[in-house]
């Protein structure tokens, strides 16, 4: 369901900016496993899932800095029992958002959180994409341009009478 705002304009929704091709974790992942992931991929987190067939259920979130505590408490306590997975390790019950969140929710979630990336589920919790704070930025400033152009016209618009007036000018 979009927001109209004119004839012209609908307000971007998280399933409009959303990354659906996600590089996921899975929940057996050891430590070591997930510090290569994440690196390989070059990303500085990824959703915990596990994944019955084509569904994704998301089970939480790990990040770069999770791996760093863990990798250094390891390092300096000793080896824990027992080993460290992605989901002994993830942050549980991440903020998520719907499909049809628009662009002004994501924002105030991303603005009030110290968040870089929200997963984006469907009803039944399953991971459909992910949206990055570059994401909405893009598309708030895409938006945002398209906003001015339309608003400026409505503002000014064009006097139809002072251009016939201009073309036929008639002198004596």
């Amino acid at each position: 369901m979009h927001t109209e705002t004119t004839h012209t304009e609908t307000i971007p929704m998280a399933r409009d900016v959303m990354n659906s091709s996600v590089h996921c974790v899975q929940a057996e992942m050891r430590l070591e496993e997930i510090v290569d992931f994440l690196l390989k991929h070059k990303i500085s987190n990824a959703p915990v899932v596990r994944v019955d067939g084509s569904r994704k259920s998301l089970l939480g979130f790990i990040s770069e800095g999770d791996c760093m505590n863990y990798l250094v408490n390891e390092m300096f306590y000793g080896n824990p029992c027992p080993t460290q997975t992605a989901e002994t390790m993830m942050k549980k019950h991440p903020t998520c958002v719907e499909p049809d969140t628009d662009i002004f929710t994501l924002t105030s979630i991303f603005m009030s959180r110290s968040f870089r990336h929200l997963p984006v589920v469907d009803a039944e919790q399953n991971l459909v994409g992910i949206v990055s704070r570059r994401d909405i930025l893009r598309t708030l400033d895409k938006y945002y341009r398209e906003w001015t152009r339309s608003h400026d016209r409505q503002r000014f618009p064009v006097d139809i009478h002072k251009i016939m007036n201009h073309r036929f000018i008639v002198t004596s």
